[in-house]
Formats: structure tokens, sequence, C-alpha cells
């Protein structure tokens, strides 16, 4: 009867947990950051895969150019940049995943046709559009997973970048459905999370590099803090956007 009971209780639990994700949370998690605007906005790679079982917008502001983000997002990779995130929890699925902290000049020459392979049996992403400075997106090979990544310039001459996923999952039985839902959405925003902020550090630590410049690739150059007695630049950002 005990154990009934707290079947029951455990039960009543989880089924309200799953309540509350659906009806309040669920919005909130798939576009954090991210304003009503840019959840709206048309971006590259959207017609790639129209019709998505998920879509996730979220965002992040950068006080820094976009030329001291993009250097980041195209290093990106197992084997390569790794993505800025918890390495050790990608590593635990095989993705072989270390971020690092400095641009890699052997990494900064992708291409559209270009193709990713995370892990040794994770999926391979293709580079489909790549405008430098702008947008960069990547598509599985089997069609069912459209990752893009997008920069805009604000009017402060910071940079806002935001993150698109739209996932597929044809076949998927309800309860694959359901785990998806209420497991590995809420997982993906931990995740990407801490990737949109470590990019933003990243990218406003390169942009006070008083050696930094997109022009001079030829050796590698490492993230840190403003020089002893060098001002930080700085541009305003809008207070919506997430900091910590």
């Amino acid at each position: 009867m005990r154990l009934r009971t707290l079947c029951l209780v455990a039960g009543a639990a989880a089924g309200g947990a799953a309540t509350i994700y659906l009806t309040v949370g669920r919005r909130p998690c798939l576009t954090w950051g991210a304003t009503a605007d840019e959840v709206d906005r048309t971006m590259p790679g959207d017609d790639l895969l129209a019709d998505p079982d998920l879509l996730s917008t979220r965002a992040v502001g950068i006080d820094a150019p976009a030329s001291s983000v993009w250097p980041w997002l195209v290093q990106m990779g197992s084997g390569k940049g790794g993505v800025y995130t918890y390495d050790w929890i990608e590593n635990l699925f095989g993705l072989h995943m270390h971020s690092v902290d400095e641009i890699l000049p052997q990494f900064q020459n992708r291409k559209v046709g270009d193709v990713e392979q995370l892990g040794e049996h994770g999926p391979r992403l293709r580079v489909d559009i790549l405008n430098p400075e702008q947008a960069m997106v990547l598509h599985s090979e089997d069609g069912n997973w459209v990752w893009a990544f997008c920069l805009y310039p604000t009017a402060e001459g910071g940079t806002t970048l935001v993150s698109r996923n739209r996932i597929a999952t044809p076949g998927a039985s309800p309860l694959r459905r359901a785990l998806g839902t209420l497991v590995l959405e809420p997982g993906s925003l931990v995740m990407e999370r801490k990737m949109l902020l470590g990019i933003k550090r990243r990218a406003e630590s390169l942009a006070l590099s008083p050696s930094w410049s997109p022009r001079r690739s030829g050796r590698s150059l490492r993230s840190g803090r403003a020089a002893p007695g060098r001002p930080r630049r700085r541009w305003s950002s809008s207070p919506r956007r997430p900091s910590s």
C-alpha cells in the first residue's frame, strides 16, 4: 500500500510538472533570450525544413561587432573549437568536444559543402549556407535537422546572435515524442544557454584584444582580459538580454 501511494504521488507530481511545462514553461524554454520579433523573423535556412516538429529560437546580445563573433562560430565542431557548452556532458555521448578559448586559424576556412561529423556515431551536418559575419546554416544529411546561426548588428554597435533549431522526428512513437518534449527540450536550453553565453564571453573578450584583427588569421589568438590600463570598450545592451 505504501509503495502504491508513493507511485501515485510520484505520478501526480510528474503529471503536474508536465502540465506546467506545456502550458507555461515551454515557450520561454524554446525562445530564451529572443524577442518576439526575432522569434517571428524569417531566417536563412528556414526553407530547408518547412514544417519541423520542434522549433527553437534562442538569442544573446553581445557587446562586440560581428567580426569578433564570427571566428568562434566557424571553428565550432568535434575535434575543432568545441561548442562552448558543457564538454563533459557532450562527451558522455562520445562527441569529442573540447571547447577552446582561442581562435584557431586552421579552422577558419569553412565553406559551403563542408561536412561536420558530431563524434564517431553522431549526425553529419553539412554547411548549406555561409555568409561571412552574417549567417551559417548547418543541415543534417538525413534532412531532419537544420541549425542556423545568424548575426544581426544592433544600433549600439553590438551584435545579436540568434540560434535557431528546426528538427523533424518522422516515425517517432508517442512516447519518444513525449520524452523529446519534456526531457530533451529543457535539456537543450541548459546546453544552448551555456553555448550562447560562452560565445558572448569569448567574443567580448576578443574585441578588447589589442592584437586582434579579423584579417590577421595566421596565428592563434587567445581571448582574455583587457590589457592593464586599457579602457574597456563598451556597447550598451538591451536589458532583456541575458548576461549570466
